[in-house]
């Protein structure tokens, strides 16, 4: 999966943080809602606009930021 085709990052939109597909749902949202105990079949009819490709980003652009914060530690 390559994340870079779902998550946007807009200066002007949600502060600049990374965001899927130019809505207004940040990674940092749908992680919370992951973390919190949701399952993506329920982020995904909560959000109808989100689909289980972009649950799927979300968590590839957070496991990439983790490795190079981690590859930055080394």
């Amino acid at each position: 999966m390559n994340y870079k085709d779902i998550i946007t990052i807009e200066p002007g939109k949600r502060s600049g943080k990374p965001c899927i597909r130019g809505l207004r749902i940040t990674v940092y949202d749908v992680l919370e809602y992951l973390a919190s105990g949701m399952t993506a079949d329920e982020i995904v009819a909560d959000f109808p606009e989100l689909t289980h490709d972009d649950i799927r980003a979300v968590l590839s652009f957070a496991a990439d930021r983790e490795r190079r914060l981690a590859g930055a530690d080394a």
